[in-house]
């Protein structure tokens, strides 16, 4: 990691099984299931994107686990960002997270960031068929966050000015958020740190780009949401059958995301290392080409340059979408094609040692 900046990966703890996507999605459901199955949407696509180092893991073994965090502290990430899926007390893919906390192990900086989202089966093309509801009840904020005070009162937590840093995806989903964001606050200092540090990601979903309007610090850089692209025209006579979604510049992204100007309000930059969700929704992806090492690297020096202009002290954080959305395209895991590619562009952006 480099001495003046720390670079946090987005951690998807998907890969393994549990019993609703048993019953949601069939017996033994991971999304390696959907990852194998991706198929080339037009000439010269790049899919599958197939795992190398770590192979089709399961996120139930430790070994795994450690492997993850070597590669990442080996090449300038400095903490994941594990997705905390909590629904009015219901948690799903739990069990990864659950027990780095409770083993110690490995040994590796971490936040989290409430994914609260509904989860529909949107993959199938069926948003109204919903699967888990946020429901925003009584008493939510309260039990939500007291579901991740050991978390915050673990020595690998990331923190700000002492305080733990919390994400949530979609901020303004929730009901009155000034008032949950109090309360978690309040919550946060009765267990005796200084405070809460929260931060909005600026997701597809979000409207209130301003984190001061829902009570938040800071917001959170989230491409390919919020960014604009140069769509790239395929020759018809090389795309499949039944394809309708978009293909896009990865570079035309990275640069205008670059180009954006610095807003009042404090924000985190971020960057993807690529997108394309075929192994989800193949007829209707969301397709970027030309998301190779180098473009990758002088994307993410770019944020790193920005963010020791813009912030100083330990807010000198930039994101990475991400390090294992297999299913999204979007990787810093060593794949077949790029081997560990991502990672060394990672390491030289950052200016890691």
């Amino acid at each position: 990691m480099s001495d003046d900046l720390r670079a946090i990966a987005f951690y998807l703890p998907q890969f393994h099984p549990i019993p609703e996507n048993d019953a949601w999605w069939g017996a033994g459901f991971t999304e390696w299931r959907n990852v194998v199955r991706a198929r080339p949407n037009f000439a010269g696509h790049y899919q599958p994107h197939l795992p190398a180092d770590l192979g089709f893991y399961d996120l139930r073994v430790p070994e795994t686990r450690a492997q993850q965090a070597a590669l990442a502290q080996a090449h300038g990430i400095g903490a994941f960002c594990y997705y905390h899926y909590w629904f009015s007390g219901k948690r799903l893919l739990q069990r990864p997270f659950d027990e780095v906390l409770s083993s110690g192990a490995p040994d590796f900086p971490f936040c989290v960031c409430w994914a609260n989202e509904t989860w529909t089966r949107r993959w199938d093309g069926l948003d109204d068929d919903i699967l888990i509801a946020q429901r925003y009840r009584d008493g939510d904020a309260l039990a939500l966050i007291r579901d991740l005070l050991p978390a915050f009162a673990d020595r690998r937590y990331v923190r700000i000015g002492g305080k733990p840093l919390l994400l949530v995806y979609c901020a303004d989903a929730i009901p009155d958020p000034q008032r949950w964001a109090g309360i978690w606050r309040a919550a946060a200092r009765e267990a005796g740190h200084p405070g809460l540090y929260l931060a909005l990601v600026q997701s597809v979903n979000q409207k209130t780009m301003e984190p001061a309007a829902l009570g938040y610090d800071a917001a959170v850089e989230f491409p390919p949401h919020l960014t604009l692209s140069q769509p790239i025209a395929p020759d018809p006579n090389g795309v499949r059958r039944g394809f309708r979604g978009d293909i896009l510049d990865y570079v035309s992204c990275a640069r205008n995301a670059l180009a954006r100007a610095r807003p009042d309000y404090r924000l985190f930059r971020g960057v993807m290392t690529g997108w394309d969700n075929t192994a989800r929704v193949p007829d209707i992806a969301r397709c970027f080409v030309n998301a190779e090492p180098a473009n990758y690297e002088r994307w993410l020096a770019g944020a790193a340059a920005l963010t020791r202009d813009w912030h100083e002290g330990d807010e000198r954080i930039v994101f990475v979408n991400a390090w294992n959305e297999w299913a999204e395209g979007c990787h810093l895991e060593p794949d077949l094609r790029y081997g560990r590619a991502f990672l060394e562009a990672t390491r030289r952006a950052l200016g890691a040692t």
